[in-house]
C-alpha cells in the first residue's frame, strides 16, 4: 500500500509543479481533452480525490454526496455539480487541492491495501481507489501538458496505471455489452525507466499471435484514452490485440470512444 499510495502523491506532486508555472491566462485555455480548461480539470480532480477520501472516512456523507452527483448527472451532468461543490478557483483551488492529495497520501499510507471502501458501483479495495486517484491525475494532466508544449517525464510508477489496464482488459468489453474475443493479448512493454514488463498468457496467444510491443507509456495512453492508439508507439499484431486497442478504456462510466487518431498531441508552443 505504501507504494501505492507514493505513487499518487508523486503523480500528484508533478502536475503539481506543472500548475504552479502556469499563466493566469492558461489557466482559462481549451485544452484538447473535451475543451476543459486547467481550471476545469483540477476542478474535477480535486472533487474525485475529495469524494474518494470522503468513502474512507466518512461513508455515509459519501454516500449522501454520491446521490447527489446521481441525480445531477441525470438532469445538469456531471460538471455543474463538481463546479458547485468545489467553489475555489485559480491558485486558491491548487493550495487546497495540494492540501488535500499530501493530507490524503499521509492518512492512506498505513491502511490495510484490502480494506473495502464504498465507490460508484461495488465497493473496493482502497488500493485499487488511490490506484484509479493515481490514473485520473496522470491522465488529466495530459491534457494540460499538451497544452503548454511541455513533454512529461514518467518513472516507473506508471506500473499502476499498466497493471490497471491489463485489469480492465475484460471491463473494456463489459461496458460495451460484448464479450471479449478471446483471451487477452500478450504484452511487451519497456518501462521509462528501462525494464520489461510482461502481462498475458504466452501459450494462450501461440496460434493467434496476438501481440502488443511498445513503450508502458504508449500502452498506458492508449487505456487511458489520452491518445489514439495510433499515435502511439505501440506495435499491435493479431485481431483480438487489434480490436482491445481499438476501444481500450481502464476507467470507470460508460463506454468512451478512444479520441479520433491526431486530434490529442503536445501543442507547438511559439517562443
Amino acid at each position: 500500500m505504501q507504494q501505492t499510495v507514493e505513487a499518487f502523491a508523486h503523480e500528484c506532486e508533478s502536475l503539481d509543479l506543472l500548475y504552479s508555472g502556469l499563466s493566469k491566462a492558461d489557466w482559462q485555455q481549451p485544452t484538447l481533452f473535451r475543451q476543459w480548461t486547467p481550471e476545469d480539470i483540477l476542478i474535477h480532480l480535486h472533487f474525485w480525490n475529495y469524494a474518494a477520501d470522503l468513502s474512507l472516512q466518512q461513508p455515509a456523507e459519501f454516500e449522501s454526496l454520491f446521490a447527489t452527483v446521481a441525480n445531477g448527472m441525470k438532469t445538469e451532468g456531471m460538471r455543474p455539480v463538481e463546479n458547485r461543490t468545489i467553489t475555489e478557483r485559480g491558485t486558491d483551488l491548487l493550495d487546497v487541492w495540494r492540501s488535500h492529495y499530501r493530507t490524503m497520501a499521509e492518512h492512506w499510507a498505513p491502511l490495510d491495501a484490502r480494506l473495502r471502501v464504498k465507490w460508484a458501483g461495488p465497493d473496493m479495495s482502497v488500493r485499487s481507489s488511490i490506484t484509479a486517484r493515481q490514473m485520473e491525475t496522470w491522465a488529466h494532466g495530459q491534457a494540460v501538458f499538451d497544452l503548454v508544449g511541455q513533454q512529461r517525464e514518467d518513472t516507473d510508477r506508471i506500473k499502476n496505471i499498466v497493471v490497471l489496464g491489463v485489469n480492465t482488459y475484460g471491463w473494456t468489453y463489459q461496458v460495451r455489452k460484448l464479450q471479449p474475443p478471446g483471451p487477452m493479448p500478450l504484452l511487451r512493454l519497456t518501462s521509462p525507466e528501462g525494464n520489461l514488463w510482461q502481462y498475458g498468457d504466452s501459450e494462450a496467444n501461440a496460434d493467434s499471435e496476438n501481440l502488443i510491443e511498445g513503450s508502458a507509456v504508449g500502452f498506458a495512453q492508449t487505456v487511458t484514452q489520452t491518445r489514439n492508439v495510433a499515435d502511439t508507439d505501440l506495435k499491435v499484431n493479431g485481431p483480438v490485440a487489434l480490436d482491445w486497442m481499438s476501444k481500450a478504456q481502464c476507467f470507470a462510466g460508460a463506454a468512451t470512444t478512444p479520441p479520433v487518431a491526431g486530434s490529442r498531441f503536445i501543442r507547438v508552443v511559439k517562443s
